[in-house]
């Protein structure tokens, strides 16, 4: 008897064939397996038919750590008469559409470390990897998985790695990053009249990083700035990138170290230590200077390469480990661009990377990890959806873009690409869309993008479209229907929180109450509408906001601050004036930016949502004092509530205030959300946006909704903010189009 197999899923890059071969050799079944050039694996198996079945067990649940089945196909056929089982050469023409995925960048795994202290031919070599870890997406040209069709095709492999390459036996068999110190990828170090190569280069990139210096290390997805967590070298860092405040992420040894500076949960650790390495927000224990000013967070990653590895054992202090980019533009992957950024020295090693691509970023929210980027160590692994799409390709929006790709019955989002405000990011989206589209063998019947006239991507979609429909989704419909579609629900009430969504009116939405069926949607509820004097200012002076809300009410306290107004008492007098003609806004956003700035925490926006992290971090210390019952009226939620009482107990302590401010957020917001619900007849409450990475607005909205006997759903497999809106963009469109 003959079984014909195909299986569809991340199986290729993981191990899967060598699997596959052991197993049937074990099986005594003879046959063979070969990768699809669309990313799934055929295999025919021919033998006894209870060995089959065996064999198809074992496929299932013996299957590698990084290996993910989504389907397995069987067809029985009669025998061919195969004399042995065989890994067979990969079929590329394979017409079949249908999607099955790439793996993920891999983190070094404990054997390729092991073989870094022990093995001669790979004694500090830090490009040691396996089948089980290593680069793959930010390599990969184009499917199937082959070393041909990776950046690591420039390097032939010695006699040694072949033999290992060819042997079933070794777990290198067949892994397309295979290589050691002779034939594999070449370090080396440069800067200031200093040249190292090999091993060398990395011990004085170490010296040099213990000296205070700023060294440029070339990673997976891009370069990144790295210098020792201490004062002197942190403010280096932050003057040549002009980032006074912003947030550094740290790389630190191990999880010993993440615990001398940081407070590690159990299921935090777990997360910091799986395959994918994201950054993880952890609460400050010590507080490193200058490193994350104001914030009760870091944002924590352990090492992933062989070269990360290598240098702490050199280095027994935390690591800035920033992206290395100049602001607003993508991160650098090319090694004659990194010159630009102006470091002391740079670390780099003589394989291309040929996909860019960020750190990943998660929070832990109770017991929910909520990604807040989803990027390297995730990308390009799909999201499963529970009906069959038409082929969507959906832009995003304006910030924390990500394209996605509806296919079949999956959703494929591309890595972070940023803010398209420079021409740099834009030509980045348009290579990530390219990438896909040839990988997916994908083309669009339709796409989606934001409705806001101006959006770059909204502009793009038009050009792109030719004679395709395009359909401009609602920023905060597809806040709710991402997360609604990710929990496999149909209708449900929801709140998107956030700093500005193009809404209905051309007024600045952002914080809505939205009853959604993922095709259609209704406003069902929002916070005031106020001024915005300045439009896009008033987002970077959260004083302007201030004024916006409360008015000539305000005038003394912010002639006060008049410095912190680029032109003093004469911008001042303007913003006033500016109030009667300005947009108007019911974000959520503002609100807190308002909050903070009332509350003397933070009077510049230097970065994305700094006024309201730092309100947040300033909350946590403390507790209700105001009780504000919820101000509610005709489904309006008036927010002056909270700035009128906060300006009548000036004198109590801050903490507790901006805690009281946050509680009136969440308790009305839900109040408002509970009961739009029960006149619309459902029971799901879903929560999206920017504003719902609040720890203290999100836990205490959900514990309204679940007392009042609702169900409450958040995004986890992508972002609550607009890093995940391209996949809500897609699924409404796709919605619409199918009816």
């Amino acid at each position: 008897m003959l079984a014909k197999i195909i299986v569809r899923g991340v199986v290729q890059g993981v191990g899967f064939r060598p699997f596959v071969y052991r197993i049937a050799k074990s099986c005594e079944l003879r046959g063979y397996v070969l990768n699809l050039g669309h990313g799934g694996v055929e295999i025919e198996v021919e033998g006894d038919k209870r060995r089959i079945d065996e064999f198809i067990f074992l496929l299932r649940e013996k299957k590698p750590p990084m290996a993910k089945i989504e389907t397995i196909e069987i067809r029985y056929e009669k025998g061919k008469n195969y004399k042995d089982f065989e890994i067979k050469k990969s079929r590329e023409k394979d017409k079949s559409h249908l999607s099955s995925s790439l793996p993920p960048d891999i983190a070094i795994c404990e054997d390729c470390i092991s073989d870094i202290e022990r093995d001669e031919r790979r004694k500090n070599y830090f490009f040691t990897t396996c089948t089980n870890c290593g680069p793959r997406f930010t390599i990969t040209r184009k499917l199937p998985y082959d070393r041909k069709n990776t950046t690591m095709n420039e390097f032939e492999m010695c006699k040694d790695c072949k033999k290992e390459y060819e042997n079933p036996a070794d777990r290198r068999y067949h892994a397309q990053t295979n290589a050691c110190k002779k034939c594999g990828p070449k370090i080396f170090f440069k800067g200031k009249g200093i040249f190292k190569e090999g091993e060398k280069a990395i011990w004085e990139a170490c010296k040099m990083l213990l000296d205070g210096r700023i060294v440029a290390i070339k990673g997976l997805g891009g370069y990144h700035l790295s210098c020792i967590a201490e004062e002197n070298a942190v403010l280096r860092l932050r003057k040549l990138l002009g980032r006074n405040e912003k947030p550094f992420a740290l790389m630190v040894k191990d999880e010993k170290m993440a615990r001398e500076i940081c407070h590690l949960k159990k299921e935090e650790e777990k997360i910091l230590k799986s395959y994918a390495r994201p950054i993880l927000l952890l609460e400050k224990k010590k507080e490193l200077p200058y490193v994350a000013p104001k914030l009760h967070n870091y944002g924590v990653m352990l090492p992933y390469t062989g070269l990360h590895y290598l240098i702490f054992k050199k280095i027994n202090k935390p690591l800035i480990m920033t992206s290395a980019n100049l602001p607003g533009k993508p991160i650098i992957k090319d090694d004659n661009e990194i010159l630009k950024i102006g470091a002391d020295f740079i670390l780099y090693y003589n394989r291309k990377i040929y996909q860019r691509s960020d750190d990943s970023i998660i929070k832990l929210i109770g017991k929910k990890a909520v990604f807040i980027r989803r990027s390297r160590g995730y990308v390009p692994l799909p999201i499963n959806l529970n009906f069959k799409s038409t082929n969507i390709m959906a832009l995003g929006a304006e910030e924390n873009v990500t394209a996605c790709f509806l296919k079949d019955k999956h959703a494929f989002l591309t890595q972070h690409i940023g803010n398209l405000n420079h021409y740099e990011t834009f030509e980045f989206l348009k290579e990530a869309i390219e990438h896909f589209s040839k990988i997916l063998k994908f083309v669009p019947d339709a796409i989606a993008c934001d409705m806001h006239p101006n959006f770059i991507t909204t502009r793009y979609a038009e050009e792109m479209a030719k004679d395709l429909p395009v359909f401009r989704i609602q920023h905060h419909h597809a806040h709710v229907a991402k997360a609604m579609a990710e929990n496999g629900i149909e209708e449900a009430t929801g709140i998107a929180i956030d700093g500005f969504g193009y809404g209905e009116d051309k007024n600045a939405w952002g914080g809505e109450i939205i009853y959604s069926t993922i095709e259609e949607y209704e406003r069902v509820g929002h916070l005031r509408y106020y001024p915005m004097p300045g439009g896009d200012l008033a987002t970077k002076y959260p004083l302007r906001m201030l004024c916006g809300i409360l008015g000539k009410e305000i005038e003394d306290f912010v002639y006060e601050r008049r410095k912190f107004f680029p032109y003093g008492e004469r911008e001042i007098d303007l913003v006033f004036r500016q109030m009667k003609n300005s947009i108007k806004t019911s974000s959520c956003g503002r609100v807190l930016d308002a909050i903070s700035a009332l509350l003397d925490i933070c009077h510049l926006m230097s970065y994305e949502g700094e006024p309201a992290m730092k309100l947040e971090s300033i909350a946590r210390n403390g507790k209700d004092v105001l009780k504000i019952e919820p101000v509610i009226k005709n489904g309006v939620i008036e927010t002056k509530e909270i700035f009128l009482n906060i300006l009548e107990n000036m004198k109590k302590r801050k903490e507790d205030l901006a805690y009281s401010a946050e509680q009136y957020i969440a308790d009305s917001l839900a109040t408002l959300a509970i009961e739009k619900a029960n006149e619309k007849g459902t029971k799901n409450i879903v929560l999206a946006g920017g504003c719902a990475y609040n720890e203290h607005i999100l836990t205490e909205i959900e514990k309204k909704v679940k007392k009042e006997g609702y169900k409450f759903f958040i995004n986890s497999m992508l972002p609550c903010g607009d890093g995940g809106i391209s996949f809500g963009q897609a699924v409404i469109a796709n919605k619409i189009l199918k009816n």
